[in-house]
């Protein structure tokens, strides 16, 4: 018999009567019912292949469902993470899973027969598309008659959160005003004064889109966007958008072509947050450029819906490229924030109806592309994604993977 695919972790999957004896004799230990219901936090217990064999409530709370709906089921597909069905062996076996801390933590754990500690990252499905989870978690040892692993989960979205919001007005928006305020209080002669001023012009421009940028991502993650559909001129998007980042502060020293437009020029969208999508990844691509490289935008409506695209001369690895729409994830270290894809992914995919995608090679560079509905759907369920898990329990236990 031909082995399941897997691209990280081992594929193979315990029987359907496996996974029963083993929930029967854990639930039928005294020690280990008190031991789960005594962590804080979500925990479960693991069988060799990574499936759940046992859980406390609080992790059957988070799954939004039952202990029978999640016995034999992997943490990601307990959770219904985007990544968990990509394979038909399930959770840890996709490319996406190589990075995934949740997994290298189980899989260490049981290589090393040692406690593993990991921060994780999971978007997961709801209704609304999609929603993410920032997540710190343990994987123990835990040796009966066979080698069982205690899994815990704990939420830190909003640590993470916090984090992004103390380095965006600690670092960005300090920047910006230091710089803001250096230009002020120069000294200059006369005809130096417009050129100062232009200068303070676009450091405040930058100042306020950063906050802007930061504010629109918090309402959009609590379902407070009610967007405005409207025609767009795509000319006049695409030119404004080139002309404001030509005089940003990562623009010195690179170009910005000329946008390119083909096709009917108009479209029907929110202006407002297309072009905040639009801005992400034109900032983004202008930070992967070196000196001199040049990013070009384009559009064009000739069939399959209205699509831009936006390109830099850079190569992704493809380490970076597994995680670049996951909320929190940076290139740029401790530097980076980690919200510039996710919101474009948030914001096209939940408010905007539409697509977005990637392409990243040595010889051709990254290109983002960002693709409409002909006619968007402007009665969207867009509910908060505190609510979003609640409202569709079952999304989040899809079923046993194996067949058993």
């Amino acid at each position: 018999m031909e082995r399941p695919i897997t691209y990280f972790a081992p594929p193979e999957r315990a029987t359907a009567d496996q996974i029963r004896i083993d929930h029967d004799r854990l639930r039928l230990t005294p020690l280990i019912r008190e031991l789960l219901a005594s962590f804080p936090q979500p925990a479960m217990i693991l069988n060799p292949q990574r499936e759940i064999v046992y859980a406390n409530d609080k992790l059957l709370a988070l799954a939004g469902t039952g202990h029978d709906r999640v016995l034999g089921l992997r943490v990601g597909e307990a959770l219904n993470c985007i990544h968990s069905d990509e394979l038909e062996s399930g959770c840890g076996t996709s490319k996406a899973c190589s990075v995934c801390g949740a997994v290298n933590a189980i899989w260490q754990s049981v290589r090393t027969s040692s406690a593993q500690t990991r921060d994780c990252r999971i978007t997961y499905r709801v209704p609304t598309g999609f929603a993410a989870l920032d997540l710190r978690v343990w994987g123990t040892p835990l040796a009966l008659d066979a080698q069982f692993t205690v899994f815990a989960i704990e939420d830190i979205t909003d640590e993470k959160r916090r984090a992004v919001l103390e380095r965006i007005f600690f670092s960005d928006v300090l920047e910006l005003a230091t710089g803001l305020k250096g230009v002020l209080e120069a000294s200059t002669e006369p005809s130096e004064i417009p050129e100062m001023n232009a200068t303070a012009c676009n450091l405040s421009d930058e100042l306020l889109e950063t906050i802007r940028c930061y504010r629109d991502l918090i309402a959009a993650e609590r379902g407070e966007l009610r967007p405005n559909f409207t025609e767009i001129d795509v000319n006049r998007l695409l030119f404004g958008l080139c002309d404001f980042y030509a005089r940003h502060s990562q623009a010195e020293g690179k170009v910005i072509a000329p946008p390119v437009v083909t096709g009917p020029t108009r479209v029907r969208s929110d202006a407002v947050l297309l072009s905040r999508v639009l801005g992400h990844l034109m900032k983004n691509a202008l930070e992967a450029s070196a000196p001199g490289g040049a990013v070009r935008v384009s559009f064009e409506s000739t069939g399959g819906g209205p699509t831009f695209f936006v390109h830099n001369p850079s190569y992704m690895p493809e380490k970076v490229q597994l995680q670049v729409f996951q909320r929190s994830f940076s290139t740029k270290a401790a530097a980076g924030r980690g919200i510039g894809t996710y919101t474009v992914k948030l914001l096209t995919e939940r408010y905007l109806r539409g697509e977005v995608a990637f392409t990243s090679t040595i010889n051709s560079g990254t290109v983002f592309t960002v693709r409409l509905p002909e006619q968007p759907d402007t009665a969207v369920n867009l509910l908060p994604e505190s609510d979003a898990r609640q409202s569709c329990p079952d999304a989040a236990a899809p079923g046993r993977r194996n067949g058993s």
